[in-house]
């Protein structure tokens, strides 16, 4: 184990003696990532939903000061209180005509608690060829690849084909109101000539076979709705009869909302997703027999079966202060997520189970996506995937969760996620978000710099 030895400053630029291919001599940019991916891990930018955490202002520090070191001018702005902090940055492209392209990443992460952990959550340690820490792939992993990215373009006088705006937001792990929605409700100057948007979770690496990887890129999610269910009762005695109590009442809409079973609905995305992954590897996937598909898929089973029907999950309960006394209120938490086009059945399902006597509020809710898998940035991609790994099958998936693309949508703009990562094909990668121990390896990083120069130069 190497322990870290890195301040949060600017990088020097001695790099990480990761392994090298024969064929290839990694470029000042590749060097470069792996400090700049521990420096912001080591920068804790924990945002718990309750704004009680330390914002993310360090972090825009930070990335403002990277940016300005090689001449840029980027813009470090506030959006509801100072902690909330994010930096744009649009960089003109060779061809005035092109549209607009938006990339973004997130610099808040999720909570860590440190005694569930390995090593230290924020010290970026690498170990076994990877570092270690919270954010490290959601998703201050991508942050640091456009970093490398467009600071060796400034060093070399490279850039994009077409303009680029680099967004590095707060707040996306909460649901993006002191964020990409804010920034969209009030900052519209920054989206001018926008048409697409590019972030995370997508481009990373699946190995199917030996001689087979899929990369899956995001084209669609579904959509969000986090409720406060509430019910009201008579307030009493806990030894007394009582038929109006608060905790009985929610009680059951809790159990009937958790037992609750949804159709299956095979959206474009996943069948375009199963028609890929069958063309890759000739195996025989029916989308309307998804019972049989899913026990062909293995390890993609998974990831599959959460976008074939719309969800509902209790996830929070509170009620009561004292075992005598029944309360005159009770309050529950539900993660409930629809597919595209599947918002009202999910809704209507939810309040034929809870009743007339609890009510239900948004926390947050917002958007379900879905754009074509097709067209030249879709084939840059793909392209760009194909160049640094011979073979590479790029194919289509929906991502149960959301992003800040959510809030873009808004203004028209079409969402991806393509955070191109080339893995161990043992490597849970998808337990990692959000999770314990959450790893990148060092060489997927340098691979994600090449793809994305490599995107953004010809896209």
């Amino acid at each position: 184990m190497r322990r870290n030895d890195t301040k949060a400053g600017i990088p020097a630029r001695h790099g990480h003696n990761g392994a090298m291919s024969d064929h290839h001599r990694p470029n000042p940019a590749e060097l470069e990532v792996v400090e700049l991916c521990r420096s912001l891990i080591q920068i804790d930018s924990t945002n718990s939903g309750d704004g009680l955490g330390p914002g993310e202002a360090a972090a825009a520090e930070y990335v403002e000061a990277l940016l300005t070191e090689v001449g840029y001018q980027p813009e470090r702005f506030s959006t509801t209180s100072g902690k909330r902090q994010g930096v744009v940055l649009r960089i003109p492209g060779s061809d005035p005509h092109g549209g607009t392209l938006l990339m973004h990443g997130h610099l808040d992460v999720v909570p860590a608690r440190a005694a569930d952990w390995s090593v230290p959550p924020f010290a970026a340690e690498v170990v076994e060829d990877m570092i270690w820490g919270r954010g490290a792939v959601d998703m201050k992993d991508m942050d640091a690849m456009l970093l490398a990215v467009v600071r060796d373009w400034a060093r070399t006088g490279t850039g994009p084909r077409r303009d680029v705006v680099l967004m590095f937001l707060p707040d996306e792990e909460a649901g993006g109101e002191h964020g990409s929605h804010w920034l969209v409700q009030n900052r519209k100057d920054l989206f001018e000539g926008v048409t697409e948007a590019v972030g995370e979770v997508g481009g990373f690496s699946l190995t199917v076979r030996d001689d087979v990887r899929l990369y899956l890129i995001q084209t669609a999610e579904k959509g969000m709705g986090w409720l406060r269910l509430r019910a009201t009762g008579r307030a009493g005695h806990g030894s007394m009869l009582n038929d109006d109590n608060a905790i009985t009442a929610l009680s059951a809409a809790v159990a009937g909302i958790g037992n609750l079973s949804f159709p299956v609905h095979v959206t474009d995305t996943v069948r375009a997703m199963l028609d890929g992954i069958s063309t890759a590897t000739g195996v025989d996937l029916n989308p309307d027999d998804m019972p049989t598909t899913l026990a062909k898929l293995g390890p993609l089973a998974r990831l599959v079966g959460a976008t074939l029907m719309n969800t509902a999950n209790p996830t929070m309960l509170s009620g009561g202060y004292k075992v005598n006394v029944v309360p005159g209120e009770a309050e529950a938490g539900i993660d409930a997520r629809f597919l595209p086009g599947y918002e009202e059945e999910l809704f209507a399902a939810i309040d034929r189970v809870i009743g007339e006597h609890v009510s239900r509020e948004f926390i947050a809710h917002d958007v379900a996506l879905e754009t074509p898998f097709s067209g030249p940035t879709i084939d840059a991609m793909a392209a760009a995937l194909d160049a640094e790994d011979p073979g590479a099958v790029a194919i289509p998936y929906m991502l149960s969760g959301g992003t800040d693309a959510k809030a873009f949508s808004l203004l028209g703009i079409r969402g991806y996620g393509f955070a191109p990562l080339l893995l161990p094909p043992d490597l849970d990668f998808g337990a990692l978000f959000h999770g314990v121990d959450e790893r990148v390896p060092v060489d997927a990083l340098k691979f994600g710099v090449r793809v994305l120069d490599r995107f953004l130069r010809t896209c």
